[in-house]
């Protein structure tokens, strides 16, 4: 017996590990994807990338090869489609796991079903401040992408470094999806202790660019989340009211990588398309920072080839890496991390609670790079900020990185200090005309220092006749036709401060 019971115990030591390396389950996925691509994160764009990740991780071999993952994609209307979707399947099997909603008022719904049915949900979206809340009815949430809050915290750390205090949040509302306003929203709900405002535009409504030029004034800063078009027609007009000349820092924010933001974007072929030019090159732009490896490059190769088979020849720019596709291919790796490590641990795939806090407080690698994950379950973003650097040609360049992991900015060789130190605010400004009777500010600060020094000089003047009266009464008459000369000097010196006021 005593022989059996060490045998026991060897084949535990020794053959533990290759079990607890070799799980074996069945995933069973949800993923809400919309069929519409004019959205950057339409099925045809994003599930290429999960079919990928689903591919590298069955890979024969591999530490996660065991697990089997189901896939099941379902259409989303970014309304309520999603949640209707999902109640009809609670009648059968639940999902182990749900991949989006990305739209925020579909996305809320689902998660706060799914956190009651323990449930893990990860979603490259949902990206509003509201969701930082995960102690109750966001319980379940794992956010895959920068949330609009993590980029806010690149705004912060310019304020901080470049000692600004103020802010106008310029958004267009379009009081459906309200993807700009939620934007924004986090700059407003981290940049508490600044002096900020919003101004919202609607997208119904023509561009009122006199009221939103008076609304800057009283600001250092201009943060703006808009359409293209848009933030062309307001940077024309303030290049028109040369508020471009270094008086006021323009930012827009381009969060998605959806496009190549920045190079030409100025330009349309138009009679404006000089003044557009020289406008933004006050014009800063805030944006994903894009990493470049191998892995990466081959990434983004296979996801063309893969759009171009699937013959969506119609949808613009679905072949392109956007942060959510990155971010739902990194979704499934973050996934079978942390289920291998809660089985490990005794746990079953229906263990929601416990396989989402494996996801959490954690850093893997993903394809584009490095994830960091904070305590909340929300990644930790790496921003970057475009200028433009060659004004002859409108051409911008990455002038510097914020690591959202460590809170550190770093400037690149091409920043330019004077351009974001607000210089303009430091040159003399035109004397501005008043009601002081046509005269300047300048010329009414002569006349009272004239008038000041002439009261002095004819109070002197009378001390001193007082006190040296009987001298003067002794004078010759020829001495006091000179001391009437003399008298007719100083008042003449008085005059003078007025006349050259």
């Amino acid at each position: 017996m005593p022989f059996l019971g060490a045998l026991c115990v060897y084949f535990l030591i020794v053959l533990g590990p290759v079990m607890t390396n070799n799980i074996t389950e069945n995933i069973d996925v949800l993923v809400f994807l919309p069929q519409n691509n004019s959205y950057p994160f339409s099925h045809a764009r994003v599930a290429p990338a999960i079919l990928y990740a689903q591919q590298r991780l069955q890979a024969e071999g591999g530490q996660y090869s065991g697990i089997h993952f189901n896939i099941h994609f379902e259409n989303s209307d970014c309304v309520n489609g999603a949640l209707f979707l999902l109640l009809d399947r609670s009648c059968g099997q639940k999902p182990d796991l749900i991949l989006g909603p990305v739209c925020e008022y579909e996305a809320a719904a689902v998660v706060r079903l799914a956190s009651h049915w323990d449930i893990p949900v990860i979603s490259a979206g949902a990206l509003a401040a509201g969701f930082s809340n995960k102690n109750t009815e966001f319980s379940q949430l794992t956010r895959i992408a920068p949330s609009y809050v993590k980029m806010a915290e690149t705004f912060t750390a310019m304020f901080e470094h470049f000692t600004w205090r103020s802010a106008l949040l310029l958004f267009e509302d379009d009081k459906q999806e309200r993807n700009c306003y939620f934007t924004l929203e986090g700059v407003y709900h981290l940049m508490a202790d600044f002096n900020i405002k919003s101004y919202a535009v609607s997208m119904e409504e023509r561009l009122d660019t006199d009221d939103i030029l008076q609304n800057i004034h009283d600001t250092e800063v201009v943060i703006m989340c808009m359409g293209a078009d848009r933030i062309r027609e307001v940077m024309l007009a303030a290049h028109r009211r040369r508020l471009t000349n270094g008086s006021y820092m323009f930012f827009n924010v381009e969060l998605f990588n959806a496009s190549s933001y920045g190079n030409g974007s100025w330009k349309r072929g138009d009679k404006y398309d000089s003044d557009a030019r020289q406008a933004y090159a006050s014009l800063n732009t805030v944006t994903l920072l894009r990493t470049v490896k191998p892995e990466f490059e081959k990434f983004s190769m296979e996801m063309k080839k893969s759009v171009e088979k699937s013959g969506f020849h119609g949808c613009k720019d679905c072949g392109s890496v956007n942060m959510f596709v990155e971010g739902f291919h990194d979704a499934m790796l973050l996934y079978a991390i942390a289920l291998h490590e809660a089985m490990k641990n005794g746990y079953s795939k229906k263990n929601g609670t416990e396989i989402t806090s494996h996801m959490w407080n954690r850093t893997f690698e993903g394809i584009a790079g490095q994830v960091s994950m904070d305590v909340n379950g929300d990644r930790n973003g790496d921003f970057s900020l475009m200028a433009m650097t060659n004004v002859d040609a409108g051409t911008y360049e990455v002038v510097a990185n914020y690591f959202g992991g460590n809170g550190t900015f770093q400037l690149l060789p091409a920043f330019n200090s004077e351009h974001f130190t607000l210089r303009g605010r430091h040159k003399a400004q035109p004397e501005v005309p008043d009601k002081s009777c046509g005269l300047g500010v300048s010329a009414l600060t002569g006349v009272i220092v004239g008038a000041v020094l002439g009261t002095a000089l004819l109070i002197a003047f009378y001390l001193f006749r007082k006190n040296y009266r009987i001298t003067i009464e002794r004078r010759t008459q020829g001495e006091e036709c000179d001391t009437g000369k003399h008298r007719q000097l100083r008042e003449d010196s008085i005059r003078s401060h007025f006349s050259a006021a």
